[in-house]
């Protein structure tokens, strides 16, 4: 039996969006998600309500016009193919997504308390970062992350994990305002490369809570699926043998700063230190635009 906290590819789908997470449809507050799907030539017109958006190409380019600001984004063929530029549009806006050439476009979105001016990220500015080591190694696109881009609350990153390793490990959580944590919502969005041969790859992601707060959730993923955290810990991510995983991650949350501070689960954050020991994955980056 599936999870209630795991949205599988096409479940959710409503209209052109292959993909609808609400904080209404989540059961939660802040978070949301979507994935447009527009043909060749196709534009949608949209409304961003009481959310920022953050529209990010999975494939294809786009042009955004919000209110009298025209933002063209360039895009990428896969999410495999390094990191893309996006665009920013502040709450209370009408906007249109349109593209030429079609193409698959994520809405990343959070409950904004201030409307901020509709811009555009470049992908020169976007942080390619290398975490872990060895058989943990993965690459993360830091594009809307609290200390790479100015927004009201959202945060929003790319992990791209080789196929056979383990990301989002040590399994970590932030599902309480302290000194050392932040309490965020979190969705992830997973896309499985095909193997050479074009078979369909997949992976697995793994949520556990405390005592306090239970939860459980271990799920295999494929491309277009989706994994909700409320809270708890997640990770790890695993991507199967022969075949890259990627995962899309938006967070917000009540908290009054905007910031991603985490507690690893202390049975495994030992396991940071056997890093230092080890290389990365020579196979990382992989086709970084940077």
């Amino acid at each position: 039996m599936f999870s209630k906290y795991y949205v599988p590819a096409g479940s959710s789908a409503d209209g052109d969006f292959t993909t609808v997470v609400t904080p209404e449809s989540a059961g939660w507050a802040e978070s949301s998600l979507w994935t447009l799907e527009l043909a060749p030539g196709a534009s949608v017109h949209l409304q961003s309500g009481e959310n920022e958006i953050v529209v990010v190409p999975l494939s294809g380019s786009a042009v955004i016009v919000a209110e009298g600001t025209e933002i063209a984004l360039t895009g990428r063929t896969s999410v495999f193919d390094g990191p893309s530029d996006f665009a920013y549009i502040g709450r209370d806006s009408d906007y249109t997504v349109a593209s030429a050439g079609g193409g698959r476009f994520a809405l990343c979105g959070a409950r904004a308390g201030a409307k901020l001016p509709h811009r555009y990220g470049p992908v020169s500015g976007v942080a390619v970062e290398l975490r872990g080591a060895g058989n943990c190694s993965r690459q993360v696109h830091n594009f809307a992350t609290a200390d790479t881009f100015e927004a009201d609350s959202i945060i929003a990153c790319e992990v791209i994990t080789p196929g056979g390793n383990w990301s989002s490990y040590p399994s970590h959580k932030h599902d309480e305002n302290s000194d050392v944590e932040s309490a965020l919502e979190e969705i992830y969005y997973f896309e499985i490369d095909r193997s050479p041969t074009g078979t369909e790859g997949f992976g697995y992601h793994r949520v556990y809570g405390t005592a306090e707060r239970p939860i459980e959730v271990l799920e295999e993923v494929r491309s277009g699926d989706v994994v909700l955290v409320p809270h708890g810990y997640h990770g790890p991510s695993i991507a199967a043998p022969g075949h890259h995983m990627y995962y899309l991650n938006v967070m917000a949350g009540s908290g009054e700063i905007r910031a991603w501070n985490i507690c690893d689960d202390p049975q495994h954050t030992w396991l940071r230190g056997s890093w230092d020991h080890q290389d990365i994955d020579p196979r990382l980056p992989l086709q970084s635009h940077n």
